[in-house]
């Protein structure tokens, strides 16, 4: 009976812990769909905190909007697609795999209605598509797609991840998802993370964060990796064996030809002569390539891989150089292993695709169906820049075609009130291109978002770098000559055509508003986003646009108040902060402004643009000296960031420290040699520090930039006076 009590009490006391937490408001929920009204109508959404559970708060991803029936409608045939960014349609989930998917199942079955739910997430992997496969388990799906495996190393729990420990023990990962589900486990992380202190990451970078995180081909947590996937995969198809539903699992495509490895490691075995011997064949290898006698080049590296076939970089070249002899099995062979042996392995690998293969064939009496799709992708079977923007990222051929495959491994799957309506024929991707408006503007859009992307590290550090960078630059060159007035129409008609078949597409209605935006409609836009707003209530995205819009047009206390909305829904909205700052600050309302930028800065402690807005606030609060500070803490985080530079250098004239200014301004002209203004601060505080000789160069240099600037005609002309009374 003690012993009992002994139990009873600790659950008890813990029991009433976690009910006093939920009732207090601490935490968040855990579910990833939520239930809501919206319009009188009762539907799922997506939760935009589910992320919490797997990332720091600093750190963590969000679905892409979802708005789902809670009631499936009846000849509904409901679709859920369990994956990651790739699915989603990174970096445009408009115009993802999913979305395609749905027009081609709706053109070719006109009389069913076809619901696709993508629950895919940027940066996720098994670890966390596990939950979300048992959230859906809950929500009458009929079919579900599984494409995953591309951050199985990088995502949470992974050997190579930046979101806490790296590959342990699968026991301790589930216990730990499963106590952050909780309000207590929820309390411990958040104690835990101000406990710990020191230096962490502030805020999302993209891939340049996994930099240090390398995982080299021998590394001794990758067994573990494969093994907690293959177990994952396993519990996600009993979790759907359990609720009825069929799968589809597919193999992962990746780019192959056109994607160099990231980072490649030697072995750490070899000594200092087998290094020295294989850097030289290599090297000669490099310059018989660069040359052409691409026999010469497969010669040297294949003896270099005598030495050390381990570094991802050679296979690359090799690959290269076999598809340039026209050798493709040769070539494929070798592009897998640099995808393989991948020191920053945000690609899946072959042996995560014979996990795959095999998992599915095992469960293929449960209603499981496996896909390759790999073989189908790419020219001689080697996928490359036709399919995808960069590594694992469909282009819009790319989802289309991954589409049109997983449409096809459907058809045996629908029930026969659907497949009698079978009209005989799959969508052109021009069809679909139409139904989904995927207009040059929207083309010029995705592809300006993945060169920024290909701009940072690691992509600046791949061996075609440069050649990725030039196809880009060439495609997005084509759509920009025919993004004219005169195409805008037809532009506008295309989303006309496709609202009318599905006014309630969000997706079309924000690109729509894009649109018109671009096009300088900025009423029609204006309306657009209004028309969002009543179709997602719970999003903090249309207001924050809206508002935006509403600055540019000059309706400061409308676009106040749409920027309040959105951070009333989403309080920690960085951007939402800094553009409502920026707004009170044009209202000269400097102390409303400062606390909404602090906010934001605590939020992203990296972002040296915020750093400038809030010495902005401080000055109009004639706090000078800490806005001094937040200048130069801008220009430590921020070296190359000429602006917050030359704030520092007019800050420190007004403070009388010429020769600090001097060297902020020095800086800036070097940074930007087109910045007048630069030129004749420098000149003037040259001037005052009596470098006469220095200053009438700056101030020449002004007026080659700006002849008719007045204030360097005067200053010149007091120069060049007292230089003439000093030599006389």
């Amino acid at each position: 009976m003690f012993r009992l009590a002994g139990v009873l009490a600790p659950l008890l006391l813990l029991t009433v812990l976690e009910l006093g937490l939920r009732v207090a408001g601490f935490g968040y929920p855990t579910d990833f769909f939520l239930k809501k009204s919206i319009n009188g109508r009762e539907v799922y959404v997506e939760n935009d905190r589910f992320g919490l559970r797997f990332f720091p708060p600093e750190l963590a991803r969000s679905p892409s909007p979802i708005v789902m029936p809670a009631r499936k409608g009846e000849h509904t045939y409901r679709i859920f697609i369990l994956s990651e960014s790739a699915a989603l349609g990174d970096p445009e989930p408009a115009f993802g795999f999913g979305r395609y998917l749905q027009v081609l199942l709706n053109e070719r079955f006109p009389g069913a209605r076809f619901e696709v739910v993508c629950t895919a997430m940027t940066a996720v992997n098994s670890h966390a598509i596990l939950p979300i496969a048992r959230d859906c388990a809950r929500h009458e799906g009929d079919l579900w797609i599984i494409y995953m495996g591309n951050n199985e190393f990088v995502g949470p729990f992974g050997a190579g991840t930046i979101f806490g420990p790296k590959a342990p023990g699968l026991g301790f990962i589930r216990f730990n998802v499963g106590l952050q589900a909780t309000r207590i486990g929820q309390l411990l992380a958040a104690l835990q993370r101000n406990l710990k202190g020191g230096p962490r990451l502030s805020s999302w970078r993209g891939m340049e964060m996994f930099l240090e995180n390398q995982v080299g081909p021998d590394d001794p947590r990758k067994p573990r990796v494969y093994e907690h996937f293959q177990k994952n995969l396993e519990d996600i198809l009993r979790v759907s064996e359990r609720a009825g539903v069929k799968v589809i699992v597919s193999t992962v495509a990746s780019n192959l030809r056109d994607c160099a490895p990231f980072a490649s490691e030697n072995s750490p075995d070899l000594d200092t002569n087998k290094v020295a011997n294989w850097k030289r064949l290599f090297d000669e290898g490099a310059g018989a390539e660069r040359a052409g006698d691409f026999p010469k080049a497969v010669s040297n590296y294949l003896a270099a891989a005598k030495i050390d076939s381990s570094f991802a970089d050679l296979h690359f070249r090799l690959g290269r150089s076999y598809l340039a002899a026209t050798n493709f099995p040769e070539a494929r062979s070798h592009f897998e292993l640099a995808r393989d042996l991948d020191a920053l392995p945000f690609r899946a690998d072959t042996r995560l695709n014979q996990i795959i293969k095999a998992t599915a064939l095992k469960h293929a009496s449960d209603g499981v169906h496996f896909v390759d799709v790999v073989p189908s992708l790419g020219r001689q079977g080697i996928p490359g820049r036709e399919l995808f923007f960069e590594h694992v990222h469909f282009n819009f051929e790319g989802n289309y075609l991954l589409a049109r495959t997983i449409a096809e491994e459907m058809l045996p799957l629908l029930p026969d009130s659907i497949a009698k309506q079978n009209s005989g024929a799959w969508a052109s991707a021009e069809r679909c291109a139409q139904r989904l408006a995927l207009t040059d503007w929207a083309r010029r859009r995705v592809h300006d978002a993945v060169l920024r992307r290909l701009s940072e590290a690691p992509f600046v550090n791949q061996t075609d770098h440069s050649e990725q960078i030039a196809a880009l630059q060439k495609e997005r060159a084509g759509l920009r000559s025919r993004l004219t007035s005169a195409a805008a129409p037809s532009a506008r008609a295309d989303y006309q055509s496709a609202l009318a078949d599905d006014p309630d597409d969000f997706y079309l209605r924000a690109d729509f508003a894009k649109l018109l935006e671009d096009t300088g409609d900025l009423a029609g836009a204006a309306s657009e986003w209004q028309r969002l707003r009543e179709l997602l209530p719970h999003e903090p995205a249309p207001y924050f646009f809206a508002g935006k819009l509403l600055a540019r047009t000059g309706k400061a206390d409308e676009a106040l108040q749409c920027f309040s909305r959105t951070l009333e829904i989403r309080p920690d909205f960085p951007d939402a902060l800094e553009e409502k700052g920026q707004l009170l600050l044009r209202q000269k309302k400097a102390r409303e402004a400062l606390p909404l930028f602090e906010k934001a800065l605590r939020l992203q402690p990296g972002n040296a643009r915020i750093c400038v807005e809030m010495a902005d606030a401080l000055a109009q609060l004639n706090r000078r000296p800490e806005a001094l500070d937040k200048l130069r803490e801008a220009v430590r985080l921020q070296p190359a960031y000429w602006e917050a530079r030359y704030l520092l250098g007019v800050e420190l004239a007004t403070d009388g420290r010429i020769q600090q200014a001097a060297e902020q301004f020095s800086e800036v002209v070097q940074a930007n040699p087109s910045h007048v203004s630069s030129h004749l601060n420098l000149a003037i505080a040259w001037a005052k520090l009596g470098k006469m000789d220095d200053a009438t160069k700056e101030f020449r240099e002004t007026l080659r930039l700006d002849p008719n600037n007045r204030k360097a005609l005067e200053y010149f002309k007091t120069v060049q006076e007292l230089q003439k009374r000093e030599q006389h």
